[in-house]
């Protein structure tokens, strides 16, 4: 296990051999990421693999004007090799930077500031997760995927800014199979591991089980009250950042909340959303050096405000740099609670559609906000505020503006971090953090 990747002295010790003044480049600038993590599979309650991961790459860059060329290593871990690898690469980034032509929308950070945030978990040990997995998902089939440890992002350059951000987190999803493709799905995910919560969860789930081998409800398409759990807001809001937020959509006309933009229509007063770097797991600083606000405010009582704003469209459009990246999609969404208490979301129900999960999701039309998507694992319908029986896969098409305008009945108070949970080439550390939602007449189609 190589755990030097993620240390501060490993960074910093590069930085200082690699982000020197030169003679050809105004600045050089390095980018660093880097995880050592365990992931664990179950199957039937069984561990499957079990394995561990430490790998970091470093993006090196050097700026000349408004010329700038970059090129991605991966780390060993040793600080010689990786010093001569760098200094090597930097060299021949030099050479190569006059021949780059200059980019008009180039922008750069001018200030050196520096940020340091290093948040050190509760993470348990693989022996410790095993026998917490095995023990709670006892005769049940539970197939699972484990993923923790430290992360980390670390940026410097050679006017002496520095940036480094640390923290120690898991993420761990899971079914419950009934049968063939009736599943219980479940996650827990956080900085601090709770075997008593993770247990809980785990029971939850369980007791739904038998209700998944009841006859499903048939559904005709129509309109029903439906209850959307944080897991299936978070896949509504997820669509919402494809453009939504970003300067660059708003400018082009192309951004699914342009109609908010200009007052056509209004979302639901209780609908408050923001780039919340503060409370989010993200780093507050990007890959160019540029650091975040603590928040953006997106969307406040149900009106358009702000937008991400990446250093791109800043230049472009003569707009203030906010931190966004080049996608201008956000890092750390949060819409705020609501006052609805979530041990009261199945009395208000009453009668309609719990919605546990949700995929598939797109855009059915982009410029009316309307989203398309299928119900996914264990979704019931309810009668008098009891779970009676299964759903089966349905297809969604609704607006987003009517689903939380005038459809809105109230979010609940106990909002919910949900961790990107994609491990390609690397863990993420973008997270949304929602309420579940009651909505009335949301329009299943099929």
């Amino acid at each position: 296990m190589n755990t030097l990747l993620t240390d501060k002295g490993f960074f910093e010790s590069l930085a200082a051999r690699i982000c020197t003044p030169v003679a050809d480049a105004e600045r050089v600038t390095l980018f660093v990421k880097a995880e050592s993590s365990d992931f664990i599979r179950f199957n039937r309650a069984a561990v499957r693999q079990a394995t561990h991961v430490s790998q970091g790459q470093a993006t090196l860059a050097v700026v000349q004007g408004s010329r700038r060329i970059e090129s991605t290593l991966s780390l060993t871990g040793h600080l010689d090799i990786d010093h001569a690898a760098l200094l090597a690469e930097r060299t021949a980034l030099l050479a190569q930077l006059a021949d780059v032509p200059e980019d008009p929308y180039l922008l750069m950070p001018e200030a050196v500031d520096a940020s340091s945030r290093h948040e050190s978990g509760a993470l348990p040990t693989p022996q410790a997760l095993i026998a917490a997995a095995t023990t709670a998902a006892r005769g049940l089939d539970f197939v699972g995927f484990y993923a923790g440890g430290p992360v980390v992002r670390a940026f410097a350059d050679s006017r002496g800014q520095r940036h480094w951000h640390h923290v120690e987190s898991f993420h761990f999803d899971w079914c419950l199979y009934q049968q063939a493709d009736k599943a219980v799905k479940t996650a827990y995910a956080g900085t601090h591991w709770d075997e008593a919560e993770f247990a809980r969860r785990v029971a939850t789930g369980a007791e739904r089980l038998p209700l998944l081998a009841l006859p499903p409800r048939a559904l005709q398409p129509g309109a029903y009250r439906a209850y959307l759990t944080p897991t299936a807001m978070a896949e509504l809001l997820g669509t919402l950042s494809w453009g939504g937020f970003g300067a660059q959509a708003r400018r082009t006309g192309t951004s699914s909340l342009s109609r908010l933009e200009h007052r056509d229509v209004q979302l639901h007063a209780a609908i408050t959303l923001s780039e919340d770097t503060a409370r989010g797991i993200a780093p507050a600083f990007t890959a160019e050096g540029f650091a975040k606000p603590i928040g953006v405010s997106l969307i406040d009582a149900g009106r358009a405000t702000g937008t991400l704003n990446s250093p791109r469209s800043a230049r472009q459009y003569m707009l203030p740099a906010n931190g966004a990246n080049a996608q201008e999609a956000p890092e750390s969404l949060r819409l705020e609670a609501g006052l609805l208490p979530e041990s009261q979301v199945l009395a208000r129900l009453d009668t309609g559609l719990y919605v546990s999960n949700l995929w598939y999701l797109n855009y059915s039309d982009r410029q009316a906000c309307r989203m398309t998507g299928m119900t996914r694992f264990a979704c019931f319908w309810v009668e008098d505020g009891r779970l009676v029986a299964p759903l089966p896969v349905m297809r969604f098409d609704d607006s987003f503006m009517r689903m939380f305008g005038d459809g809105l009945i109230g979010l609940t108070d106990s909002p919910e971090l949900i961790p990107e949970s994609g491990t390609y080439k690397e863990r993420q550390l973008s997270s949304i953090t929602t309420p579940g939602a009651l909505v009335e007449g949301w329009r299943l189609t099929l």
